[in-house]
């Protein structure tokens, strides 16, 4: 019994993480073509807090419900469109980032803050490779002018985020039972 009840807990953190990322994307900064959003916040605390698998399953429920037609990509977004265009490669490198913010943080028996620092890093690089690489595609732009577009102008944010994140994570990781 206790196996299905982990796996219930399992689903419902994956789910309020999945529209915790939602509520992210409402807060919104417009830029062209990417916009600043709080998504990778709770994409980082996903990773973070669930671990790989439940942290991956939270960001592909939120891409799911974007794709299936819900409003919860930046901007009020959604369909399969929005996954194929210029930021999609953003949203599938959530998935992957939160499954290897979780597993490198599921490494160490107590991660301290540079650890959890240091995953969350690398869970951006993640969604920037895959993100520069799909705007680089669909844009038609090469490859420095994909990462002055869709990095540059978001370093400063996303180490102020990932700052934030981490602090939160380490806060909040005992709190979190999965």
């Amino acid at each position: 019994m206790v196996k299905s009840n982990n796996s219930l807990r399992r689903m419902v953190y994956a789910s309020m993480f999945g529209a915790l990322t939602a509520a992210g994307s409402l807060i919104t900064i417009p830029m062209q073509p990417v916009p600043i959003t709080l998504q990778t916040l709770f994409t980082g605390l996903a990773g973070v807090l669930l671990g790989g698998y439940a942290g991956a399953l939270s960001q592909f429920v939120y891409v799911l419900l974007g794709v299936i037609g819900l409003p919860v990509f930046s901007g009020g977004k959604a369909g399969l469109g929005t996954l194929m265009g210029p930021t999609g490669g953003y949203l599938i490198g959530f998935i992957l980032a939160a499954y290897v913010i979780g597993k490198m943080v599921e490494a160490k028996k107590e991660p301290g803050l540079a650890w959890l620092g240091l995953s969350l890093v690398v869970g951006n690089l993640v969604i920037y490779t895959l993100g520069v690489a799909q705007l680089s595609l669909v844009a038609h732009l090469s490859i420095p002018k994909a990462l002055l577009a869709g990095v540059v102008p978001f370093l400063v944010g996303d180490v102020l985020k990932l700052v934030a994140t981490a602090l939160i994570g380490l806060k909040l990781r005992n709190q979190v039972k999965i």
